[in-house]
């Protein structure tokens, strides 16, 4: 069968029927294709989940001839975003176990602390690795432009140009939104 899904900005009902015939179809063997990769029921049904809210809220128009095959490309981004999620939820917990001190926030001012930085990684990411990775010795390691020029073998003025595109980048991402 052959589904069409229209544009999402708000969900249509043409795009919506589309998206409930999709989930009918495929999403006990979705959630078990996940479940495989997670050994977890759970994170495998929030998965699952995740990835046919991707669906409803696509902006562009897709005809689906192979719902699996679609299905699994989907699923996996929404599961590298998942392990990406992990890695920094990780590093943040091990930065908590470093310094106590920060360990005085709130649950919730740890999760928005968690939140912002999953946002920052997000918007890093859409960037060249050099420039991500200038962003984050000057920002993280408190290195110098000098320093930064040295590592990533590349001029003091492109290192400032760098931290600049990074910079613009996390700044008008905030206005925007």
């Amino acid at each position: 069968m052959k589904y069409l899904l229209e544009p999402a900005l708000s969900v249509n009902p043409i795009h919506s029927d589309s998206i409930t015939e999709l989930y009918q179809d495929h999403h006990g063997w979705l959630h078990g294709w996940l479940r495989k990769k997670l050994g977890c029921s759970h994170q495998a049904a929030d998965l699952a989940h995740d990835t046919f809210m991707r669906l409803l809220t696509r902006e562009e128009p897709i005809l689906i001839q192979e719902p699996r095959a679609f299905l699994t490309t989907v699923a996996q981004r929404v599961l590298a975003n998942h392990w990406r999620r992990k890695q920094i939820e990780q590093a943040y917990f091990e930065m908590l176990v470093q310094h106590p001190e920060a360990s005085v926030l709130s649950a919730e001012e740890c999760a928005i602390l968690l939140e912002t930085l999953l946002e920052i990684d997000h918007l890093l990411n859409r960037l060249p690795l050099p420039v991500k990775r200038a962003f984050l010795y000057a920002q993280l390691d408190g290195m110098s432009h000098a320093e930064i020029a040295a590592e990533l073998n590349i001029s003091i003025t492109t290192v400032k140009r760098y931290l600049i595109k990074a910079g613009a980048q996390c700044y008008f991402a905030l206005v925007i939104d």
